[in-house]
């Protein structure tokens, strides 16, 4: 078997080193040895793109946001599902993730980064958040390992009430938030209800018909 090509490496804003590594054209990030994100892992964070966006695919102005780019997955399945005329804002903490999706000798996410109906910011999607209330018809929020937060603890305050709460009042009228979980929380699920939202929780396999289960968090604000 092929031995795995480290690429690149950098260091989170809390001084983790994020690795860069690629076997046979499929790509892995780690952080503190472990697998943060796969390109052969992708099933589930398509399937929460879809379900964040199903309610403003005809929306010639809807406005999504995307706490989170990864490996570009989540963003080119609400480009497919969204109007030519909408708008996709990706926050993401760290600049190297976007320079590594960027990279013409990698192949991730350089196309869908240059579609015209892209934004992207650098920096906290919690304090993009707080700054812009009332500005998305959808959120969807694959930052981490889902609550409980593993590559940054800036994370974490996401999906505490606070979070929840900022995250809310972000939407419009009947927009939707998606969590995106590498593994079930009920706790967290009750705490969505208890903000005020309309809540659904749904399994998604990793490859689609295979793999580990994932679970999305989805959320409507009533």
């Amino acid at each position: 078997m092929k031995k795995s090509t480290l690429l690149a490496e950098a260091l989170s804003p809390e001084g983790e080193k994020f690795s860069l590594f690629e076997r046979d054209g499929e790509y892995t990030i780690r952080v503190g040895g472990l697998d943060l994100m796969s390109t052969r892992q992708h099933a589930s964070e398509e399937k929460l793109a879809q379900l964040a966006c199903a309610h403003i695919a005809q929306s010639p102005q809807a406005r999504v946001l995307i706490g989170g780019l990864g490996f570009g997955f989540t963003l080119k399945a609400a480009l497919a599902a969204l109007a030519p005329t909408a708008t996709v804002v990706v926050a993401e903490l760290m600049p190297a993730i976007v320079e590594w999706n960027r990279h013409p000798d990698y192949q991730l996410a350089a196309a869908a980064l240059n579609d015209p109906r892209v934004a992207v910011v650098l920096g906290d999607v919690g304090e993009l958040i707080k700054r812009h209330p009332g500005s998305f018809d959808a959120i969807i929020l694959d930052v981490d390992n889902g609550p409980e937060a593993l590559s940054a603890a800036v994370n974490a305050s996401l999906y505490h009430r606070s979070g929840l709460l900022h995250t809310k009042a972000a939407l419009r009228p009947g927009g939707c938030v998606g969590y995106w979980s590498a593994a079930p929380d009920k706790g967290f699920a009750k705490l969505l209800e208890r903000v005020g939202y309309r809540v659904e929780v749904q399994s998604a396999r990793a490859h689609g018909s295979s793999g580990s289960w994932h679970t999305l968090f989805m959320g409507w604000r009533l």
